[in-house]
């Protein structure tokens, strides 16, 4: 039995959170887990926290997975989380929990709870879960969510980190019937006209430096205004940046606040961003990780493009 099962079973009440921001493979986690509790422990009391889950993942919500909260738990189960300030509101609540635990896949966890299952060679928390729980017994809704996982945080098996293991987790999920190509249509490539327009807005503007090695897009609250956009309607820029013809890093900033950048990362084959992303206290993976700096736009892109440029030369 694994650790994750050996705790559930000793826990009545289970609360399951995510990081803030929640993308695919966040949701897919932590909803494909509250499947599996559901379908096999339904006299536990089981409660998932989560920021509000982006609209291409609707098909993963359950309305009363969000509902009927208590004060303490027995267990705290933290899902593809870095640290424990990333898990937001929901940090009080992890605190308070007699035991917990924390699955993830970041290379920068900071190992915050009782007991931590982090592989950094996994593809996504979703993989790992599907290797921690019976394959046999999980159901078709937890499928779903981990196979939604997956191809969120490997790019639909195209990313670095997509192995023979990840492959074949896929398959399994894949085999219980799942309409995967539904999955990867409506919640990796559909987009609204909104979020069309935002990212046109993006990549025109875009600026290319380190002779076109590094190509940078600003998004700022006046951009969002215009729009009517929330951060969900920026997924998908970053990719499209980082797969310009000559580029090895992409830069995307997001104004949360004046002079304060929510900063996402992603680079190809040299440079590990998660390493500049660590050193101004953020995290991630090698391939794509985030954190917040404040500084004019100009400031940012300046601090940050030092760092890559050394690992740029380093490289050569």
């Amino acid at each position: 039995m694994s650790q994750l099962l050996s705790a559930i079973e000793k826990a009545e009440t289970i609360a399951i959170g995510g990081h803030v921001r929640p993308d695919g493979d966040c949701v897919g986690s932590c909803m494909g887990l509250f499947g599996y509790l559901a379908d096999h422990y339904p006299e536990k009391k089981v409660c998932v926290y989560l920021e509000e889950i982006p609209e291409a993942f609707d098909y993963l919500k359950i309305d009363e997975a969000m509902s009927e909260k208590a004060d303490k738990y027995d267990l705290f189960i933290a899902l593809d989380c870095g640290s424990i300030d990333r898990l937001g509101e929901a940090q009080e609540i992890f605190e308070k929990a007699v035991d917990t635990v924390c699955v993830d896949h970041h290379i920068s966890n900071t190992n915050f709870a009782k007991e931590n299952i982090v592989k950094a060679n996994a593809s996504s928390t979703c993989e790992i879960l599907c290797e921690l729980l019976p394959m046999d017994k999980i159901g078709t809704f937890s499928a779903i969510a981990f196979y939604t996982g997956i191809i969120h945080d490997t790019g639909v098996f195209k990313h670095s980190n997509t192995s023979k293991k990840t492959m074949e987790t896929a398959g399994y999920l894949v085999e219980k019937g799942i309409p995967f190509g539904k999955i990867i249509d409506e919640s990796f490539y559909m987009k609204t006209y909104r979020q069309l327009q935002i990212m046109g807005r993006c990549l025109l503007e875009s600026i290319r430096v380190m002779d076109g090695r590094c190509i940078v897009s600003v998004v700022t609250k006046q951009m969002m205004d215009f729009y009517g956009a929330k951060s969900s309607d920026l997924d998908g820029i970053i990719d499209e940046l980082r797969t310009t013809q000559g580029v090895e890093v992409a830069v995307l900033l997001t104004e949360k606040e004046p002079l304060e950048f929510k900063v996402s990362m992603r680079s190809n084959q040299i440079v590990d961003v998660s390493k500049i992303a660590v050193f101004f206290g953020g995290g991630g993976h090698v391939r794509a990780a985030g954190c917040t700096i404040k500084g004019s736009s100009y400031d940012v892109i300046n601090n940050l493009t030092e760092h890559i440029e050394k690992q740029l030369n380093q490289g050569k």
